[in-house]
C-alpha cells in the first residue's frame, strides 16, 4: 500500500473510533496471563476514552477496582505489566485519556481539569464503586484533580511520580529532565514511548498539551484532597526528586510516601514491588 493511502486509511480508522463501542464488538486479547478486554467509552460530546478491562479467573469476586491512568505523550501501555500484577486480586481498568493512545482527539484542546472530568463521567458510566485511582506522571496530576473536584469517584488515590517539581517548570526543563530518564529505562520503554509520541498522540497534541503539564501546581490541589493518599517514586527517577515525593505526601490531609527500585516508568521497569507496595496500603 503506497504511504498516502496507508496515510488515508489511518485517517478513516481514527474517525470511526469517535463513538462508544462495547465490549462485544472487541476479541478479548491475552496479556501476561491476563485477559483484558476493549471498549471505547463516550464521555463527552466530541471526547472518547479508550479504555481496557483487565481480569483474572484466579482473582477474587470482591477484590478491589483499579482505575489506571498515564502520563503527557504516551498511553495506558506503559501500565501493562502492573495491571496484569493486580488483575490478580481485582479487576483492573486502563484508560487512554483524550488524544492519547487509543482515544482519539477530541475537537478542543484538553485541560487536566477537564481530563478529570472526563474521567469522573467514565467511572460513573461504568458503574465502578470506590475504585483505587492510579495516576503516573501527568496522571498524577489528573487523577488528584479528579480526587479534588469529584471526591466520590474513588476510594483511594495512588500517585506514581507526581509532577511537576518547582524547579522542572519549564519546557526545556522538562525536556532535559525526559532525556535522562530515557538512559536509565530499559529499551522497551523508550520505544514504546517514541511510538506513542510519533504515532498515536502526536508531537503536535504533546506540545499543546505540555503547557497544562507544566502550570499544573499539584502541591495546592493535594491539600483538598480528602481520600487518603500513596505517593511513590523510583529511587532512580531523575525527573521527580524523592523529596519532591515526600513533600505530596505531607501536603496530603491523609497522605503515605514510599520509594520503588527504578527510574520513572517503575510501574513498567518493577510491577511486581509497585503492585505489593499499593495492594499493602490499599488492605492496611
Amino acid at each position: 500500500m503506497p504511504i498516502e493511502q496507508a496515510r488515508l486509511a489511518a485517517g478513516r480508522v481514527r474517525r470511526r473510533i469517535h463513538h462508544a463501542v462495547d465490549e462485544a464488538a472487541f476479541a478479548p486479547k491475552l496479556v501476561a496471563g491476563a485477559t483484558y478486554h476493549r471498549s471505547r467509552q463516550l464521555v463527552g460530546e466530541d471526547v472518547v476514552l479508550a479504555v481496557r478491562r483487565f481480569e483474572r479467573p484466579e482473582a477474587p469476586s470482591d477484590g478491589p477496582t483499579f482505575v489506571l491512568v498515564h502520563g503527557l505523550g504516551v498511553s495506558s501501555r506503559s501500565f501493562g505489566p502492573t495491571a496484569a500484577e493486580l488483575a490478580r486480586h481485582g479487576t483492573v481498568y486502563l484508560v487512554d485519556l483524550a488524544g492519547y493512545g487509543d482515544s482519539p482527539r477530541p475537537g478542543h484542546d484538553m485541560t487536566i481539569s477537564e481530563h478529570a472530568a472526563s474521567l469522573a463521567v467514565l467511572i460513573r458510566s461504568l458503574g465502578l464503586d470506590a475504585p483505587v485511582v492510579v495516576g503516573h506522571s501527568m496522571g498524577s496530576q489528573v487523577v488528584t484533580t479528579l480526587a479534588a473536584e469529584h471526591p466520590d469517584s474513588m476510594a483511594s488515590l495512588v500517585l506514581i511520580a507526581p509532577v511537576v517539581w518547582p524547579d522542572a517548570r519549564s519546557f526545556w526543563s522538562a525536556v532535559r529532565l525526559l532525556a535522562i530518564d530515557g538512559t536509565r529505562e530499559p529499551l522497551i520503554v523508550t520505544l514504546l514511548a517514541i511510538n506513542d509520541y510519533l504515532f498515536r498522540a502526536g508531537i503536535p497534541y504533546m506540545v499543546e498539551q505540555t503547557p497544562h503539564l507544566i502550570g499544573a501546581e499539584i502541591e495546592k490541589w493535594i491539600g483538598r484532597v480528602t481520600v487518603p493518599v500513596l505517593v511513590m517514586c523510583g529511587e532512580r527517577d531523575p525527573i521527580v526528586p524523592l523529596e519532591w515525593g515526600e513533600t505530596i505526601a505531607e501536603k496530603a490531609p491523609d497522605g503515605r510516601f514510599v520509594t520503588v527500585p527504578g527510574p520513572h516508568v517503575a510501574m513498567f521497569t518493577h510491577p511486581e514491588e509497585v503492585s505489593a507496595l499499593i495492594l499493602g496500603w490499599v488492605r492496611a
